[in-house]
């Protein structure tokens, strides 16, 4: 295990900007003009089949344990390295998967003791998730890494299926890297594991596309990795879980086995939500690490309480189990239909097995939702403030977005959302009430005009609108962003430096974070394209006698004529925010996310992910 490197002295508090201060541009900006794609050429396949686990190696064949998947086709270099990931061997020798006899045969066979195959396995996942959120978003994505580009220009993800002795995994942000552990497991097991025998996480579907997800999110909110409050490190972990349990509805015999297991009922079909099966098994657990849902002794849907004072994973879980139940609600409007054709009417199943055709149409109908879920977690993010989440606001998040593209919401999803979310004790703050109406984001307060040179016709792509043609496109887009901000900083929960309000306190000049364009496609056809910023600002706080930093800024949305649609803001002057972050810094946080240096200042814990999945809690 690498040694985690020491805490620094926080850099001097920035000299406070002229009143006429120009909003600068972050490095995201820069990284998003390395985020380029393979294009498919006219004679390329349009995928590349390649055979993985669907849950891990000690899975039942009857359960679907190994699957032929299609990742879109790249040419790829031994590693593999393709445009966005590249596998580090660690001592291993690196598999070719453009060799004939493996194009052919679908890649290696799968097998926990072939390196070769656990290379395979995670850059096959990995790019399963990275087009997930390709589709969903509408255009190619950047990392939130600090390494430096790779020698070519590109910036790529890597991947090290080997890359530490621990029960961990986790994602690197300095070095731009997931780490997968291997150790011995326990000498008391449950399932099908060896005693003392060698388990990788690398070969995990769930643990693998848990750390994809988080460096995926740090691309898309580089603040979400500051802990300012309780939600945040628990939507990282939340969402990371939230993405693996959807996933596996694309492995179709996974789903049958799993509906087949539980009468065609997901809440209740363990192979589909238990997470890192193989993980809980060797080290202490029964089952797997963690679930997507819990059920009463009634067998019904146990509501898991909010509770700011719990450790990540166990608030995440609480994001996990109400949009899960969402999913199972919307399931079950959508197939009673199909059990009540089955059973005569009566939508009473008898006892023994479902029909075989009722299964095959429950299977149907759960993958399609899953996909449909899945996207909508994952635009919800375009749609959520800069900085500081809280889970209320991913709710108002994922109703505004799916309002947006879907407004005729004849299932209930949003319904279903809110409710789920409501019997757990999770409500946003400010709003007048739970009506789906009051929980979207409005337009600007004061109506902003048009930007011209942001609409679509003004805009330069690469080709394909979620391509910008090249940095200093995506610069000159930063700069018009940055006059429109300056005109009514406060709308953009900006401050002045003069501002009485933030009693003394340095704030740096506002940062334009990134700008990407926008393609959604919808269940019924139809495409909605945006322009999709953050702005941010750093105040360093100097409060009874300690400093911390907090940040406040907004996400901003504008249609394709340059209308400015959504400002979803988090003021840097909030009082109460000040006071919030204060209080868990100095309670909860300080026990684990935050440190105090000499000085007085309170800085983030380096490698924030390794901390919170060391002691059995990877993926």
């Amino acid at each position: 295990m690498r040694p985690v490197p020491p805490l620094q002295e926080p850099p001097p508090p920035a000299s406070r900007p002229a009143a006429g201060w120009e909003v600068a541009i972050g490095p995201g900006v820069e990284r998003a003009a390395t985020a380029r794609a393979y294009v498919r050429g006219e004679h390329d396949p349009p995928h590349r089949p390649l055979r993985i686990y669907t849950l891990d190696p000690t899975a039942s064949v009857l359960e679907g344990c190994v699957a032929q998947v299609n990742v879109p086709f790249e040419p790829l270099r031994p590693g593999p390295r393709s445009a966005v990931f590249e596998v580090l061997g660690d001592g291993y020798r690196s598999v070719d998967l453009d060799e004939p006899a493996l194009l052919l045969r679908a890649g290696r066979d799968p097998s926990p003791s072939d390196p070769r195959f656990a290379q395979q396995m995670v850059y096959a996942v990995c790019a399963l998730v990275y087009h997930a959120f390709r589709q969903a978003l509408g255009r190619h994505l950047a990392w939130g890494f600090e390494r430096e580009p790779d020698a070519d220009g590109a910036a790529r993800l890597r991947l090290r299926p080997h890359g530490c002795e621990a029960r961990n995994a986790f994602y690197d942000k300095q070095r731009g890297e997931l780490c997968f552990g291997y150790y011995r497991a326990d000498e008391q097991v449950h399932g099908r594991s060896l005693p003392g025998g060698y388990v990788f996480t690398c070969l995990a579907h769930d643990i693998i596309a848990h750390e994809a997800t988080h460096a995926l999110l740090d691309g898309l909110r580089a603040h979400f990795t500051h802990p300012s409050g309780p939600d945040v490190l628990a939507f990282h972990e939340g969402f990371a879980d939230l993405v693996a349990v959807l996933q596996r509805f694309g492995h179709r015999a996974v789903v049958e086995a799993g509906l087949r297991a539980a009468r065609g009922r997901p809440d209740r079909a363990e192979l589909l939500t238990g997470l890192a099966r193989q993980f809980g098994q060797t080290t202490g657990a029964p089952g797997a690490l963690r679930s997507a849902i819990a059920l009463d002794a009634d067998g019904r849907i146990a509501a898991l309480p909010y509770d700011a004072g719990a450790e990540p994973h166990v608030l995440g879980s609480v994001l996990v189990s109400a949009a899960f139940e969402a999913f199972c609600t919307v399931f079950t409007r959508k197939t009673e239909r199909y059990v009540r054709l089955a059973t005569g009417g009566s939508g009473v199943l008898p006892p023994g097995e479902i029909p075989a055709d009722l299964r095959t149409l429950l299977a149907d109908e759960a993958g399609k939702l899953a996909q449909r879920f899945l996207a909508l977690c994952i635009r919800a993010i375009d749609y959520s403030p800069p900085v500081d989440l809280e889970l209320g606001e991913y709710l108002r998040a994922v109703v505004t977005a799916d309002h947006d593209l879907v407004p005729d919401d004849r299932w209930g999803y949003r319904e279903a959302w809110i409710e789920a979310f409501a019997r757990r004790g999770i409500y946003p703050r400010n709003v007048r009430s739970l009506a789906e109406d009051a929980l979207r984001w409005q337009p600007p307060q004061r109506p902003l005009l048009p930007v011209r040179e942001l609409s679509f016709a003004e805009l330069k792509f690469d080709g394909d609108p979620g391509n910008p043609a090249n940095a200093d496109e995506l610069r000159r887009q930063a700069q018009v962003l940055g006059r429109v901000v300056r005109l009514s900083p406060e709308q953009f929960g900006l401050a002045d430096a003069d501002a009485p309000e933030l009693r003394g306190d340095a704030v740096d000049a506002p940062v334009i974070q990134s700008v990407r364009s926008s393609r959604r496609a919808g269940p019924d056809g139809q495409v909605v394209f945006d322009l999709v910023a953050e702005v941010t600002q750093r105040r360093h706080v100097r409060h009874r006698g300690e400093e911390f930093d907090l940040f406040g800024g907004a996400t901003v949305i504008l249609g394709p004529r340059g209308e400015v649609r959504y400002v979803i803001a988090k003021n840097v002057l909030n009082e109460e925010r000040l006071e919030r972050s204060h209080a868990f810094i100095r309670g909860v946080g300080r026990e684990r996310y935050w440190t105090r240096l000499p000085g007085g200042h309170w800085q983030p814990a380096p490698q924030l992910f390794r901390m919170l999945h060391d002691g059995g809690a990877a993926g």
